[in-house]
């Protein structure tokens, strides 16, 4: 930042009058916030592939999509357990009585963003038949969506429609038996059989719906030109930098929750029940790959919110609560358990690491997630023993994988039998990443741990979809991932595994068993419940004696969030989160000087004084704001 040695060589009035307006410019460039304006800055850690929903399978585009975009259905905000509430339907379904048919009442006076695509550039209303649209989209081959699987086998003739489309004996016209559409602003579902997560499916960002208008007029190029219902609009993107959303005028809207959880008045995320939002007026989505570059923004005051990275958790967290110096900066913490799970999975289509299960089970027994729990995860984590997480049904915390366990020796003996005594004859073994440093790190220590059994491994690393692309189109040999739930039930983490699933669907390892598909689709087919459990833990154990993937933990969240930023609350399934926060920029003032980055200079004599000078301007009412941009 600045080079100390070089000031002080000034005489020592004018260090003052130097620093002094150094700092002074320094706090204008990186704090002042634009008069009138109200903006949140976040962050995701991975470059953002597109803004397309039928497209948004990763967390990272996700997270913008669900800003822009709307569903039907959303959760509530604040409710724990999770509880799904109407967005752009008017209230929830009325459901038959065989579970077949939903009826939705869609929201009348919604409209698209204004944009080009229309003939007035004023976005129009939003109709039924528009929904009819994004799902066809949705489920049009030619797009290879990545959700195509919330629908298929789901909706009656919806399939016969996607034969019929590649086949060019169906057009985007042609009517689908179980979508239809009686009114501009009633749409009815019907199903083949019950599905009892497809109220859930409703609420992804997958089943946003969007204008053909926009569509057409863009072709390939509207994953980069969005047009939603949302509380923002799409401003601009620099390409792996950042991405601006604007808040949307013509909002139909909706107001903050009057109730949650019973701490959430105490936590104060309650003091702004029934008011209209969004409360901001702009969003900023930086695109950071590396920790320290996000850490520092962090600590600067130029990002809201961040996940702590690992090399810094120690300086951030004393005994499970933040350190004096995190609180004497205002800043605050938020720590939850993530229904996810991270594994190492294997492309079953690959003709080594697939056709040798005691090969896989080889490697699993050479994972050692207890170090990579503290090295990575800083004990943030549980091993995980199967694809089910805490806080979903079937999830059995007694139960133990009998492969999930750091063993060298048994290693050894399943890479015998997998006919590679001591890695002979065993090709050297490619493992694709991402090209984060923590990414990085994580793979070199699955390559040394590799090489104690006998197993060479040669690390790929790529941009986030670069990577997701190869895995896509099945390239990919050996990979670690995560999946955070796109919903509250096992059923979204065992889908993964579902043959009908595989690439470009979510079931990247390609894992095809007839015994797990079968008890799959008559899991389907259950009501939550013991007997549903029941198969969801045949599944399980299926899945574990195969071994498609190796599992590794289940996270615990801890996030940051500023002192200036109010009713956060966070869950990584709720999406669109943006619209209920409130960036408070005169609340940085009562967080004192002792929030400017100065802290982070060398101990000095000098920076004491610099510090007590900025403080003085401080305190006399000078320019002392978080940042904006």
């Amino acid at each position: 930042m600045f080079n100390h040695k070089i000031l002080r060589t000034f005489s020592g009035g004018f260090i003052a009058s130097f620093f002094v307006t150094l700092i002074m410019t320094q706090a204008a460039c990186t704090r002042k916030t634009t008069e009138g304006e109200n903006t949140l800055n976040t962050v995701v850690r991975a470059n953002v592939k597109g803004l397309d929903p039928i497209y948004a399978s990763d967390v990272y585009s996700n997270t913008v999509v669900s800003q822009i975009y709307e569903t039907l259905l959303q959760y509530h905000y604040l409710k724990r357990p999770l509880e799904l509430q109407p967005l752009l339907a008017e209230s929830l379904p009325t459901v038959s009585t065989d579970g077949l048919v939903h009826t939705f009442k869609i929201r009348k006076g919604v409209k698209f963003h204004d944009s080009e695509a229309f003939p007035d550039g004023k976005g129009r209303e939003i109709t039924s038949q528009d929904f009819v649209y994004s799902w066809k989209r949705l489920m049009d081959p030619s797009n290879s969506s990545d959700g195509a699987w919330i629908f298929e086998g789901r909706i009656a003739g919806l399939d016969a429609w996607r034969n019929g489309i590649s086949k060019k004996e169906a057009t985007f016209d042609s009517p689908i038996e179980g979508l239809q559409t009686p009114d501009n602003h009633t749409l009815v579902i019907k199903l083949t059989k019950p599905f009892y997560q497809l109220h859930y499916v409703l609420a992804l960002g997958y089943a946003s719906v969007v204008p053909k208008e926009a569509v057409d007029k863009y072709g390939k190029e509207f994953l980069n030109h969005p047009v939603g219902t949302g509380p923002f609009k799409f401003e601009n993107w620099v390409r792996n930098s950042r991405i601006v959303l604007l808040k949307n005028p013509e909002w139909l809207g909706h107001t903050y929750p009057t109730e949650g959880e019973l701490t959430d008045e105490a936590n104060g995320l309650l003091k702004d029940a029934g008011k209209k939002i969004p409360f901001i007026d702009k969003v900023v989505i930086h695109e950071i790959i590396e920790d320290q570059p996000a850490w520092l923004k962090f600590q600067q005051g130029e990002l809201d919110t961040l996940n702590i990275p690992k090399d810094n958790f120690d300086s951030a967290v004393v005994n499970n609560q933040l350190s004096p110096e995190m609180k004497k900066k205002g800043i605050k913490l938020e720590v939850t358990v993530e229904p996810d799970v991270t594994y190492t999975s294997f492309n079953m289509l690959d003709p080594l690491v697939g056709k040798n299960e005691n090969l896989r089970k080889a490697i699993s027994y050479g994972e050692d997630t207890a170090t990579a729990i503290q090295k990575f995860y800083n004990g943030r984590a549980v091993s995980a023993q199967s694809p089910i997480p805490p806080g979903v049904d079937a999830y059995d915390p007694e139960f133990k994988n009998p492969y999930k366990e750091f063993n060298v020796s048994k290693a050894k003996e399943f890479l015998a039998k997998a006919g590679f005594p001591e890695g002979k004859g065993l090709p050297e073994l490619v493992y694709s990443t991402t090209n984060t440093s923590t990414a990085a790190q994580m793979a070199e220590l699955f390559k040394i741990n590799m090489e104690k059994i006998g197993v060479k491994i040669k690390i790929e690393a790529t941009s986030w979809p670069q990577f997701t692309e190869k895995v896509r189109d099945k390239k990919a040999q050996i990979w670690g991932i995560a999946w955070l739930a796109d919903y509250p039930d096992a059923e979204n983490f065992l889908q993964l595994l579902y043959g009908k699933n595989v690439s470009p669907g979510p079931n990247g390892s390609n894992f095809v068993d007839p015994s797990f598909d079968q008890l799959y689709e008559k899991a389907a087919l259950l009501p939550p419940g013991p007997e549903r459990t029941q198969v969801y833990r045949k599944m399980r154990d299926i899945v574990v004696e195969k071994s498609p993937w190796v599992p590794g933990v289940h996270r615990l969240g801890y996030q940051m969030y500023q002192g200036w930023l109010d009713n956060f609350k966070s869950h990584s399934i709720i999406n669109g989160s943006f619209k209920y926060y409130k960036v408070r920029p005169n609340k940085y003032n009562s967080l004192g000087p002792n929030w400017v980055s100065i802290d982070h200079f060398p101990n000095s004599t000098f920076f004491s004084w610099a510090k007590l000078q900025l403080s003085i301007l401080g305190e006399a009412g000078q320019p002392n704001k978080r940042s904006q941009v």
